[in-house]
């Protein structure tokens, strides 16, 4: 009878105090990505206000069709270049402080937007666009310092998804605006308004109840092996007196110096790593995709005499499928066990299929049926590629490699149409058919560097 006494050792109320611990601890990440998600939506609601826009805007000044193609290639050039720094920058300076400079900087651009009277001065209002509007990658960076890497293409695809809500609605309510005597200067101070309203959100997130530390050690971990720049500049900021806790111009002046040196450093470890096969990946696909995108509405015109209006349908329709790929992610990850690198790689499968089959339907109902597809597998193939990146590539400097991607994919864009203009010559079906080979290059890199992203995967299961 004594031997049955030690079955009342067991205490269940400490594993309760620390599940309610936990529960606690989680509310703050949950709100923190409530808030995020919001940003995000508000972001790109702004920005597509403007955007269709900008060209009509640009000729009603005056400008001839070759300025104003000058003037609208100028931030996807300026993006190009700056993307990297950004968010290397962000690794280095924080989330937080990084977020709010770009968030501001891109606000006063839309306000000199609003206030443009000449081509020169919206020349001058898309500089700061260009080099700083980095709002969604930091918040990508931030996502990924948040969650776990389990999580984290969930969490991704949600704010996809909230991003590209708003990236739907916002052309409905500018194409309104414009309407009205002076649209286009309403528009930009509306849009700029959301941007201060943005950057109001920022300043007010929960920042201390959201645990950090993992953020702030893989910084530390970074700076691990500093240069001898570095090393330099972090002597002279400690020599370099302080009067009544005050930063004098001398400190601030080696501060911004660390940064810089940090910056470069950073960088440089991205750039030649061993990273070159998921950025070619990354390139490949997103200039497929580009690809069948560039000559959707002519291309249906040609093969099937459909008027733009209905082909503007399919599109829509396409893009509210794309929107909601982030809810279906979930079921997918459990299906596939949570290997990113299994899902890109079929959803890249899928997508090569699609878009050969699409160059050469024979009926428009194909082609409504490898859009709906096509809208799925993309945008289920951009959040596997980030996560693969930083899976890879490690969380300590997520800022620089999705900057890195997001510089990657702005090649594409310049090369995708002169890539376009050149195989129409020969057949309106020609962009999609030289994607899916674009894509087919794409899958064959995954598979033979297969090994690499398998023990990745393994050590990132493993770790959880």
């Amino acid at each position: 009878m004594g031997a049955a006494a030690p079955r009342a050792e067991p205490r269940p109320a400490e594993p309760r105090e620390e599940a309610g611990t936990s529960a606690r601890a989680g509310r703050g990440p949950r709100s923190f990505l409530l808030y995020l998600y919001l940003v995000g939506f508000l972001d790109f609601f702004g920005v597509s206000m403007i955007v269709p826009l900008l060209s009509v805007h640009i000729k009603s000044l005056g400008a001839s069709p070759t300025t104003a193609g000058v003037v609208g290639s100028l931030y996807g050039v300026l993006q190009l270049f700056s993307s990297t720094v950004v968010g290397c920058w962000s690794d280095v300076v924080g989330r937080q402080y990084s977020l709010l400079v770009c968030i501001l900087l891109s606000a006063l651009g839309y306000l000199l937007l609003g206030i443009s009277s000449s081509v020169l001065l919206v020349a001058i209002a898309r500089i700061p666009v260009g080099i700083f509007k980095h709002t969604l990658s930091i918040s990508r960076a931030l996502l990924s310092d948040l969650v776990l890497e389990r999580e984290r293409p969930l969490v991704i695809g949600k704010f996809n998804t909230a991003s590209n809500v708003g990236f739907i609605l916002g052309p409905m309510v500018g194409g309104y605006l414009t309407e009205l005597e002076g649209g286009f200067y309403i528009t930009s101070f509306i849009c700029f308004s959301i941007f201060i309203l943005n950057a109001g959100l920022v300043w007010i997130f929960p920042w201390n109840d959201t645990n950090l530390s993992r953020m702030k050690n893989s910084q530390q971990t970074s700076n691990k092996f500093p240069s001898d720049l570095l090393k330099k500049a972090k002597n002279k900021l400690q020599e370099t007196p302080t009067t009544n806790s005050a930063i004098t111009p001398q400190a601030m002046t080696w501060q911004l110096w660390i940064q810089v040196v940090s910056v470069l450093r950073d960088m440089e470890n991205v750039i030649f790593s061993e990273m070159w096969d998921i950025f070619l990946v990354r390139f490949l696909m997103a200039v497929a995709v580009m690809l069948y995108h560039s000559n959707f509405i002519l291309a249906i015109e040609e093969r099937f005499g459909m008027k733009p209006r209905l082909t503007g349908y399919i599109i829509s329709y396409s893009s509210a499928l794309g929107a909601l790929a982030g809810f279906v992610l979930g079921p997918i990850m459990r299906l596939y066990k949570h290997n990113t690198y299994t899902i890109l790689l079929h959803s890249s499968v899928l997508t090569c299929v699609l878009l050969l089959l699409y160059s050469t339907a024979l009926s428009i109902l194909v082609v409504i049926f490898c859009s709906t597809f096509l809208s799925f597998s993309t945008a289920i193939g951009r959040i596997c590629i980030t996560d693969l990146q930083l899976t890879v590539g490690g969380t300590q400097a997520s800022g620089t490699l999705i900057g890195l991607g997001q510089s990657v994919t702005a090649v594409g864009r310049i090369i995708a149409p002169l890539l376009s203009g050149i195989v129409q010559e020969f057949s309106p079906c020609g962009p999609p058919s030289l994607g899916a080979a674009l894509a087919l290059m794409a899958i064959l890199i995954m598979v033979l560097n297969k090994p690499r992203y398998s023990n990745n995967q393994s050590a990132k299961l493993k770790s959880q």
